[in-house]
C-alpha cells in the first residue's frame, strides 16, 4: 500500500474490543487487540478465528505437529469495548490541546410521543 495515502484507524494494540461479525460473534464479550495489520486492513484477535497449522520439525521447533493460532479478520467485523456502557461503541477522534483523542459517541435518547 502507498505511504501516501495510508489509512488511519481507531483501534490500536491493546485495545478492547467486541467481534460484531463473523463466527466469533459476540457482542458481550470483549476480547485484546494482538496487532494490527494496517497495509491490509485486518487485526489479530486474542482467542478469535483460530486455525490449526501443521509444522515441519525444524531447529526451533524439533517436534514439529499442529499449532492453533490466531488467524487475522477485517477490521470492519470489529467495534471498541466501552466500559462505561458494557457494550460495543462507534468512536470520533477530536483534537485537544495539539494530540488526537479518541471519544465515544453515546447513543441519543429519543423522547417518547405524550
Amino acid at each position: 500500500m502507498k505511504t501516501r495515502f495510508k489509512p488511519k484507524y481507531t483501534i490500536r494494540k491493546g485495545d478492547n474490543v467486541v467481534i460484531i461479525a463473523g463466527n466469533d460473534r459476540d457482542l458481550s464479550k470483549p476480547r485484546t487487540v494482538k496487532e494490527v495489520l494496517v497495509d491490509e486492513a485486518k487485526v489479530i484477535v486474542e482467542g478469535v478465528n483460530i486455525i490449526t497449522k501443521h509444522t515441519k520439525p525444524s531447529a526451533q521447533n524439533t517436534k514439529g505437529g499442529i499449532i492453533k493460532l490466531e488467524a487475522p479478520i477485517h477490521i470492519s467485523n470489529v467495534m471498541l469495548w466501552d466500559a462505561s456502557q458494557k457494550a460495543g461503541a462507534r468512536v470520533s477522534r477530536e483534537r485537544k490541546d495539539g494530540k488526537t483523542e479518541r471519544v465515544f459517541k453515546t447513543k441519543k435518547v429519543q423522547g417518547g410521543k405524550s
